[in-house]
């Protein structure tokens, strides 16, 4: 990957003074920790339309943060005047904020020590997308619509793409002061057919990544040679008979099985929801604290861990919000619940060492929320192929690609549909499509019914750019990986007949 440089509008802005005099007035007014954040966040949209440019967006946000410790209460203001004293009027409102909340506080705020960190960071990409010029953007849109727009039984198409840079400062009192950067890119198109059969439709299943334009002109996925296939796709899927609805032996894709992760794992090991604090809004988690370490999640073959450092990750940066160092740590060892995602708060509070670096904010307007890295299934050492997993079964289903999903509170009860269903007969995969299925357990359960892994060659790195979380709402960018992955005798439902949707 090439090495870039800061951003030269971002690096220009008085980062330096602006923190120093937020800082130094926190410190003034008695504030035990402060720490500042500088954000510009650049994004930019483009839809069409049956080849057609529908809508067209580029926007920047940009503004600056400061929150404080003071009297062991947190306080918080935030702002877009980027003068020093906007920047010490920050700690003056900070710091009013933390006395007026003082009196809710149920205990003091601590937090888990981390070391001083100062540097530069810049994500792994060959070519920024906002180096390319709108028009070239936009060619290459037309040329992938038009290309599966010509395919037989295709009606309509629809393509999307959003290109993000993120560009984020910090500094602590401590002596932290870091600048980073960060590039994604998230292209799709969509075919749909209408016919007598009804609506169908078929969406690329390349991932959102943590890369450049380099993304759609061949550097980590061909998108040329997944469009040739969409429309024999999609209409495999038209001519697919419905499901049989019973219990079937599933062999699910990466590209598939990154979202049941991110629900049924992701979400459910984020310590503040394992804690309750979540429960007004996004649920809790049937994995709370009291099972750290006992609670079966899985079968023996099931791995997860989170990280902050896989390259082309969503979730992969240099030092979270908080100033804390990328790491890698468990979450499920051997079936097992060893770990959870923390902040310093939650890491000093639970006495569990130092924070593993979750703590995130989507702007310089909102305070970080403990927030998921990268949480990924790891492969089996050994080299297992997705035909060696096939072959293991007698009446099965090939699942790929994400669609629908459903999952209750506590991410404990859920169902999950895909893209494509593809019928597993005597070992071996026919051809055939099945619709209207989808695969539905509890996660214990469905986890518990791993029976193995793909290797490294089957691994993939899929993920979103749309995870919600907290009041206010906040969006965060996250990649799950995950192998090829074999599961027994799992319960798949019919979602056209009574009881299935």
């Amino acid at each position: 990957m090439t090495h870039h440089e800061m951003d030269a509008d971002f690096v220009a802005l008085p980062l330096d003074d602006l923190a120093d005099a937020a800082l130094a007035r926190a410190a003034e007014l008695g504030a035990s920790h402060a720490d500042v954040r500088i954000e510009r966040h650049r994004t930019a949209t483009t839809v069409l339309r049956d080849a057609e440019l529908a809508s067209s967006s580029d926007s920047v946000d940009l503004g600056i943060s400061l929150r404080v410790v003071h009297a062991g209460s947190w306080g918080f203001a935030a702002g877009i005047t980027l003068t020093t004293q906007a920047a010490r009027d920050l700690a003056d409102q900070a710091v009013a904020m933390a006395k007026v909340s003082a009196p809710l506080n149920p205990r003091s705020v601590e937090l888990a020590d981390e070391p001083v960190h100062t540097g530069e960071w810049v994500s792994a990409y060959e070519v920024n997308p906002f180096e390319v010029p709108e028009r070239q953007r936009l060619d290459r849109l037309v040329e992938l619509s038009r290309a599966l727009g010509g395919q037989p039984g295709v009606t309509h198409t629809e393509a999307r793409l959003m290109v993000v840079q993120e560009n984020k400062f910090f500094a602590n009192l401590a002596g932290t002061r870091t600048r980073q950067q960060r590039v994604r890119v998230h292209p799709e198109l969509e075919a749909s057919n209408v016919s007598e059969r009804g609506y169908s439709s078929m969406r690329t299943i390349a991932p959102p990544a943590g890369r450049g334009w380099e993304y759609l002109t061949g550097t980590g996925w061909d998108f040329d040679q997944e469009i040739a296939e969409m429309g024999g796709h999609l209409a495999g899927n038209v001519a697919a008979r419905s499901v049989e609805a019973g219990p079937l032996d599933l062999v699910i894709d990466p590209t598939q099985l990154f979202l049941t992760i991110h629900e049924s794992v992701a979400h459910a090991t984020e310590l503040d929801r394992a804690l309750g604090y979540e429960a007004a809004y996004a649920g809790t988690s049937f994995a709370t604290f009291d099972q750290l370490g006992s609670l079966r999640y899985g079968s023996p073959v099931m791995n997860v861990t989170g990280d902050r450092v896989t390259e082309h990750g969503l979730a992969t940066v240099a030092w979270d919000d908080e100033g804390v160092g990328a790491q890698t740590f468990d979450i499920i060892r051997d079936g097992t619940l060893v770990g959870y995602q923390l902040n310093r708060q939650m890491a000093h509070e639970q006495a569990l060492g130092r924070s593993n670096g979750c703590a995130f904010a989507d702007s310089a307007g909102h305070l970080p929320l403990q927030r998921m890295p990268n949480v990924s299934l790891q492969p089996s050492p050994d080299d297992i192929s997705l035909d060696d997993l096939v072959s293991k079964v007698d009446r099965g289903l090939y699942v790929v690609g994400d669609k629908s999903w459903s999952i209750d509170m506590q991410r404990y009860n859920f169902q999950f549909t895909a893209q494509r269903f593809l019928v597993i007969e005597n070992g071996r995969l026919t051809g055939e499509q099945v619709r209207d299925a989808a695969y539905q357990a509890t996660t214990t359960d469905f986890w518990g019914s791993m029976e193995a892994v793909g290797g490294e060659q089957t691994w993939l790195l899929s993920g979103a750019f749309n995870c919600g979380k907290g009041q206010p709402g906040q969006v965060a960018a996250v990649s799950h990986g995950a192998p090829v992955a074999l599961f027994r005798e799992v319960n798949v439902l019919n979602t056209t007949q009574e009881g299935g949707q």
